[in-house]
């Protein structure tokens, strides 16, 4: 069956008529004009979509985009921005089941530097006006693979490191249980009330991930590329969505897991791709 045309009518997104024709009719719902044109079997018919009159595409994004969130920033950028963060490939800790935190003794693996090179080819369509790292040496042998061959250095900043764990970090997960049951569970179920000394580790990291937002959206440029660690990644897709530490593993990103936001003008954040993974399993290259 051939369709050349389809209009749906709506206020306030409702869909009380839609026509299908082979004709493009008009359609006009509380003062705003809007016409979806498609095509299947007729190749003359091109495939357009009509803005409104905000300019807003009707293409299943944002209605509109500002004052969405809370800004970032609290000064306006010199354009909207684009951010790509990657988790770091398996390391060394992570295949011994060994709690990490900001310690620098966990290298990259074999496996997660073959991670690394399959972010590489999956990002290698896109441009990166700069890469930041954690100048951790899990995230930034992670960062030196994917990065290789580019003409801008890269830019190692130390709110990209690892939430501090402490006498937790290096030992075995099992074997942190068994010494320290009570840190050590409050840390895996309870971790915006953990606590040592009088320190709260993930207040610490929210800190430290605002910190990082502001380097990263006031520099110039238009697409940014961002290796770094789990759980500064998840403060750092938690701050951005304006979610506080109670939230911490609410989100949670694989080794070599790619997420995206985009930015407004205003350093307000949307969150585009989260836990993106199909280039571990395939030769998928992104576009977007």
């Amino acid at each position: 069956m051939m369709i050349s045309g389809v209009i749906f009518t709506t206020p306030y997104f409702s869909f009380p008529s839609i026509s299908i024709s082979n004709k493009l009719i008009p359609a006009t719902s509380a003062g705003i004009n809007y016409v979806i044109r498609c095509s299947t079997s007729t190749p003359g018919l091109p495939v357009t979509t009509e803005r409104l009159r905000n300019d807003a595409p009707l293409t299943g994004g944002a209605f509109d985009f500002e004052k969405a969130t809370t800004s970032l920033t609290k000064k306006v950028l010199d354009s909207p921005k684009k951010v790509t963060i990657v988790r770091h490939g398996l390391s060394s800790w992570n295949e011994e089941s060994r709690v990490q935190g900001s310690s620098n003794l966990s290298i990259l693996s074999e496996k997660g530097a073959m991670q690394a090179e399959r972010c590489k080819m999956a990002l290698s369509d896109m441009h990166f006006d700069q890469c930041f790292s954690s100048p951790i040496s899990r995230a930034k042998t992670t960062a030196e693979i994917i990065w290789k061959g580019k003409e801008e250095p890269l830019v190692f900043l130390d709110s990209l490191k690892e939430a501090h764990l402490f006498f937790l970090e290096g030992m075995k997960n099992e074997d942190a249980k068994r010494i320290y049951p009570k840190e050590y569970t409050t840390w895996r179920e309870d971790p915006s009330n953990f606590c040592v000394d009088g320190v709260y580790p993930l207040q610490k990291l929210w800190g430290r991930a605002h910190e990082a937002w502001e380097e990263i959206l006031l520099t110039r440029g238009e697409h940014f590329l961002v290796v770094t660690h789990k759980s500064i990644l998840r403060a750092l897709i938690c701050t951005a969505l304006g979610l506080g530490p109670e939230r911490f593993r609410s989100v949670d990103i694989n080794n070599g897991g790619l997420c995206v936001f985009k930015f407004n003008k205003e350093g307000e954040a949307m969150l585009q791709s989260l836990n993106m993974t199909a280039h571990m399993y395939t030769d998928h290259v992104y576009h977007y």
